[in-house]
């Protein structure tokens, strides 16, 4: 680990600042220190879609630093936040001379592969309603805070977020919204979101694993 922090850097970026471009050259790897990456994707017609959100601890940048070809998607800072930078340069001779790491890497990328044929089988076979709820729950295992009312949100999240998430309307996504709160299952106040019937949103996502 000092020998891989030695080969890295520390560089800030404030907020709604871009850390690369789809299509930029895949040459560095980054680590979040502190701050918030919104990852995204669009296309040539100008459509945005949000993929993830990423926090301190999460690595980013990881796929396109392996094959050396250009980001398959774009990163920018949601806060001011602080990243780790190593360059491939530095860092493909540092896996040749620690072969265990790759095994780690690999399992990094796998997550990653999963989460990816999630969200494809959610955009093809479920509607929006459900991909909503599935949502609101990835969202409450990552944030989720419970509170006498609900399981609280502990971060904002605007409707037009939800529909860049989903790749869908903002008007969708606030028509599935009033059906939420009209249900009683969550309320939605000022960009915060509580559940307040876990339950029942589980069972619109097709969930049958607890919410923390």
């Amino acid at each position: 680990m000092a020998e891989l922090v030695s080969l890295g850097r520390p560089q800030s970026f404030d907020a709604d600042q871009p850390v690369f471009h789809k299509g930029d050259p895949g040459d560095c790897l980054y680590a979040i220190l502190k701050g918030q990456i919104g990852i995204s994707t669009s296309s040539a017609d100008g459509k945005r879609m949000l993929l993830n959100i990423l926090d301190a601890g999460d690595v980013l940048g990881e796929i396109a630093l392996i094959d050396g070809r250009e980001r398959t998607a774009a990163a920018e800072a949601l806060r001011p936040s602080m990243l780790f930078r190593i360059d491939r340069s530095d860092f493909i001779p540092f896996l040749e001379r620690h072969p265990a790491l790759c095994t780690r890497l690999m399992i990094v990328l796998c997550e990653r592969l999963r989460w990816v044929s999630e969200n494809i089988e959610d955009a093809v076979f479920h509607d929006v309603p459900r991909r909503l709820a599935r949502r609101l729950l990835l969202l409450a295992d990552s944030y989720g805070q419970q509170t006498p009312a609900g399981l609280r949100i502990n971060q904002s999240i605007s409707q037009e977020a939800l529909a860049s998430m989903l790749g869908v309307t903002r008007e969708m996504v606030n028509k599935s919204l009033k059906a939420l709160k009209k249900s009683e299952i969550v309320t939605y106040t000022k960009g915060f979101i509580v559940i307040n019937n876990p339950a029942l949103l589980r069972d619109m996502a097709g969930d049958t694993e607890s919410v923390s």
